[in-house]
């Protein structure tokens, strides 16, 4: 019986056994593992695995929808360019972080985060009920616990990020959340190890009371202002 849990075979991919090779498997194709050998067929994957034949094709299948694969008949599968890759998954966005640190890439998720989070916070002026605005402040009371020492200052962060997405009230901005969420993780930890210390308060505060205001022209300038300062770090780990 095919079985998705670990039943003693796939050893080191977990208890979810296509998930885990899914995982290994991006992995690996994402730090160039298969740049200069062909992707491994089916049979040779279950072989090397030790997982069943469909554990095997799921976990190729899913791969594929990420744009990681191809399969085209009589020719197997192999990897794709990384233009073709969908750089707005989750599990792509992990992958491509977790290999070697890239400035140039951190950059390019902050040049992403300047055309949609101040637009983003300008709207939330606009549109937020009363809801959306408590979260928010839910968000920058958590940040102002983690200046305490009582709070995580990376989930503080992250959350009061989310919060102003989910307050524009636009669903398409709710789709960059994976996206928005995974370049701050990174920004945040980058800037952090330059500069010695957590989030600027003041910074976020800035925001927070323009948007309760209902002033978007000027939440719009102090999102983009925290997104200026992380590109002004940037550019100077570039220049030195």
């Amino acid at each position: 019986m095919d079985s998705d849990a670990d039943d003693g075979r796939g050893g080191g991919l977990g208890r979810n056994l296509t998930y885990g090779l899914l995982d290994h498997l991006g992995r690996q194709i994402v730090t160039g593992a298969f740049e200069t050998t062909p992707f491994p067929t089916e049979a040779e994957l279950s072989e090397q695995h030790g997982v069943s034949r469909s554990v095997t094709r799921e976990a190729v299948k899913m791969l594929t929808a990420k744009g990681l694969l191809t399969a085209r008949p009589r020719q197997g599968t192999s990897v794709q360019p990384v233009a073709s890759w969908n750089l707005f998954d989750a599990d792509v966005l992990r992958w491509l972080l977790e290999r070697k640190f890239s400035v140039d890439l951190l950059a390019q998720f902050n040049q992403l985060r300047a055309a949609i989070e101040p637009a983003a916070a300008a709207l939330a002026a606009e549109a937020a009920d009363a809801r959306a605005l408590a979260l928010i402040e839910a968000g920058f009371a958590r940040m102002e616990a983690a200046d305490r020492g009582e709070d995580d200052g990376l989930d503080a962060d992250i959350a009061f990020h989310l919060a102003i997405l989910r307050a524009s009230g636009n669903p398409f901005f709710m789709q960059f959340r994976e996206l928005v969420a995974t370049a701050l993780r990174t920004s945040i930890r980058f800037t952090n190890r330059i500069v010695g210390r957590t989030a600027d308060l003041a910074a976020h505060g800035a925001v927070k009371e323009a948007i309760c205001a209902r002033d978007p022209a000027r939440a719009q300038q102090a999102m983009a202002a925290i997104i200026g300062d992380v590109m002004s770090l940037i550019a100077e780990q570039r220049a030195g």
